[in-house]
């Protein structure tokens, strides 16, 4: 499996051969703005050894788009009609032909591994969503994987749909990492088994699971309807829902943590933070 990986160092490559890094001054920016052809060719060419990679950060420039869909797997269509005043919305959106797509982060806001996520202190049901988000270039093409954390206030959102940004884009609402694995090695991105657990006071309070195999849109497609309006010529993470979240008995906390696992693709672990932080 071959990864593109960021640390103190730089950006660098994870593989079985081992670990090197890119050429100083490269960023996540710089590959993303190549065809998917000449990204692999460039990491190729990098000369692994047996140094450590060095902890990594989040797999995003400061300036990286995050972008998420929206009730994209029908447990997330059944949830978000039961939590909605206005539930037709999220019915109709489910079938549309134009997905739900809305901004997330900027990379400078996205937490990487061990880094603290948050939830808002005038938010009472909070929950962690775990995603796999493909890593597009400046063409649209799928170069790669990784994991988000889609952190949410549900009783905001489930409030009034209109309040969705309050809900979804605040500090510490947006995670990622451990590294972006390249799409040469997911030859299958709908089979991938995808769990959540959060840890209390060190033992387990509540886990899910799913597969991308319940996904209801092609991947492709959502990068598409997201690049049919604008440009992004450093690439973008775009985050394609969830169907793995636990209902109103199960809210997030100070002290918690959240571990998301998808196969093939890593393990994100972030602790939990209420209000505003470093």
């Amino acid at each position: 499996m071959t990864s593109l990986v960021k640390t103190a160092a730089g950006w660098g490559v994870t593989a079985a051969a081992g670990t090197g890094l890119l050429p100083p001054g490269t960023t996540l920016g710089s590959l993303l703005a190549l065809p998917a052809a000449e990204l692999t060719a460039r990491v190729a060419a990098v000369e692994l050894g047996s140094a450590p990679p060095g902890e990594p950060l989040a797999p995003v420039d400061d300036d990286t788009e995050v972008w998420a869909a929206g009730v994209t797997y029908e447990v997330s269509r059944e949830a978000r009609m039961e939590e909605s005043g206005d539930a037709a919305i999220y019915a109709r959106v489910y079938d549309a032909e134009r997905p739900e797509l809305f901004f997330k982060s900027v990379g400078r806001r996205v937490r990487g591994p061990g880094e603290a996520i948050g939830v808002r202190d005038d938010s009472t049901w909070d929950v962690p969503e775990p995603e796999l988000a493909v890593v597009a270039n400046a063409v649209g093409e799928i170069v790669g994987y990784t994991v988000v954390n889609d952190v949410s206030s549900r009783s905001i959102e489930g409030e009034n749909p209109l309040y969705l940004p309050q809900a979804k884009m605040y500090r510490g609402s947006c995670a990622a990492g451990p590294s972006i694995v390249l799409a040469a090695a997911v030859p299958d991105p709908y089979v991938l088994g995808i769990s959540v657990r959060i840890d209390r006071g060190g033992a387990p309070l509540w886990s899910g699971e799913t597969t991308t195999a319940r996904l209801h849109r092609k991947l492709p497609d959502l990068v598409a309807a997201l690049y049919q309006g604008d440009l992004y010529p450093r690439g973008v993470l775009l985050a394609t829902g969830t169907s793995a979240v636990p209902g109103p008995d199960v809210t997030l906390q100070d002290g918690d943590e959240v571990t998301i696992t998808i196969d093939g693709v890593g393990t994100l672990r972030n602790p939990v933070r209420r209000g505003l932080f470093p």
